[in-house]
């Protein structure tokens, strides 16, 4: 078969969730990824991701949350705060009548559950590892070229879901420019052990030189990502692991005991990619196709998830999905979002990143008007949770596909 309603190009988190997201529906679909599967197995340093109450509201939907409990360590509690200042803005679960804000998860464990729950959907062809050449858009499908094993064969599809990444090929093969914002830092993750026990509570701490960030894991360690400018990344990943653990703890201070052990370090540059458009003729970007965002406040993914269940909704009311109309409702549904998420996080990091004497000063009492004023509390606090950008459900359609629309909002009301 070589028709097929969605081809869903990139079959990473994001490409993968979306397959899972229509498997209620009777659509015939098609992935395509260029890497070969990977394997991996569990370890105390593994590569983590923040979930946010909505994405984990989305993969319980899905099917997928009861495969991540077990690995998924709980945020409680936030904290934030600036090196030097006493002003702090903290958060807990427990003000938003919730569990938890979010929870810490493996990427494999995520990509593990996603591929279990892919392997018994019926209208799914999965096509690994294989590569899209060519793509021409046609007035009822678009054509496309994919090469596997060294054969090439051609797929039509009505609506092509580029989920491939901030350097989209589908992007790129489409000639649709991308707004790119180069922040001049690296993060480096890594994980380490701590002396006293986290409690659930995540930390981001503002420094001058960029923002140190410690999320729960299971076993008294913590997540680390610490954010530097470019010139400093070569010399910091050249230290040893007690040297690397000194720094670290200099500029965390002592909250949390000691960091006895330090994990695998891992480092990558950070930029802001923004799609010049969200949509295509007959194609949609989501995730970090669509925007690519600075790990700070720990936003990309969760606003990628958003996308899906917003697009996953909307195809499922429609007749056509790749349909102009259907396309450009999605659209209209996601701007808000993605500009509030992409604003505030580049805010966050242009404003932190500055040294400049009187901003100082505006992002100390910026810390403390979040903590002591309630209208802005709380609207952080919905930014935080991911509840603003919940796709409603418009329909008993929508809503079977996607429960989680109904969320309460900690305010009170539907959110």
């Amino acid at each position: 078969m070589n028709d097929y309603d969605i081809a869903i190009i990139g079959g990473g988190l994001v490409g993968a969730s979306l397959a899972v997201a229509l498997a209620g529906s009777p659509l015939r679909v098609v992935l395509v990824e260029a890497a070969a599967p990977p394997v991996s197995s569990p370890l105390w340093d593994e590569r983590c991701i923040a979930l946010n109450d909505a994405s984990q509201r989305i993969f319980d939907s899905y099917g997928v949350w009861q495969a991540l409990r077990d690995d998924a360590a709980p945020i409680v509690a936030t904290h934030i705060s600036e090196r030097g200042r006493f002003g702090t803005a903290r958060f807990a679960a427990a003000e938003a009548g919730l569990p938890a804000l979010g929870y810490n998860v493996p990427l494999r464990a995520i990509g593990a559950a996603l591929s279990a729950r892919m392997q018994g959907l019926k209208h799914l062809t999965l096509l690994q590892p294989a590569r899209l050449s060519a793509l021409k858009p046609g007035a009822d499908a678009v054509e496309l070229t994919i090469e596997s094993g060294g054969a090439t064969r051609t797929l039509s599809a009505r609506l092509v879901a580029a989920a491939d990444g901030a350097r989209s090929a589908v992007r790129d093969l489409l000639g649709i420019a991308a707004e790119r914002r180069d922040y001049a830092q690296h993060a480096i993750v890594s994980a380490v052990r701590l002396s006293r026990p986290h409690q659930g509570v995540a930390y981001e701490r503002f420094t001058p030189e960029g923002p140190i960030a410690l999320i729960p894991k299971p076993d008294q360690a913590a997540s680390l990502v610490w954010t530097l400018p470019d010139e400093q990344v070569e010399a910091r990943l050249a230290l040893s692991d007690a040297e690397y653990l000194a720094l670290a703890q200099d500029c965390f201070g002592g909250r949390l005991g000691r960091f006895t052990e330090l994990g695998r370090r891992w480092s990558h540059p950070l930029a802001r990619v923004l799609s010049g458009s969200l949509t295509a003729p007959r194609t949609v970007f989501i995730g970090n196709a669509a925007q690519s965002l600075h790990p700070v406040a720990a936003q990309g993914f969760n606003l990628g998830l958003r996308d899906v269940a917003a697009l996953a909704a909307g195809i499922a009311e429609a007749a056509d999905p790749g349909a102009a109309a259907t396309l450009a409702a999605y659209a209209e549904r996601r701007e808000q979002d993605r500009g509030r998420v992409s604003d505030f996080t580049d805010l966050m990091v242009r404003t932190f990143s500055n040294r400049v004497p009187f901003l100082a000063q505006a992002r100390h009492w910026g810390l403390v008007a979040v903590e002591l004023a309630p209208p802005l509390r709380n609207a952080v606090l919905r930014q935080h949770l991911g509840h603003l950008g919940l796709p409603r459900a418009t329909s008993s359609v929508a809503a079977e596909t996607f429960p989680a629309a109904k969320v309460p909002s900690p305010l009170g009301g539907e959110g």
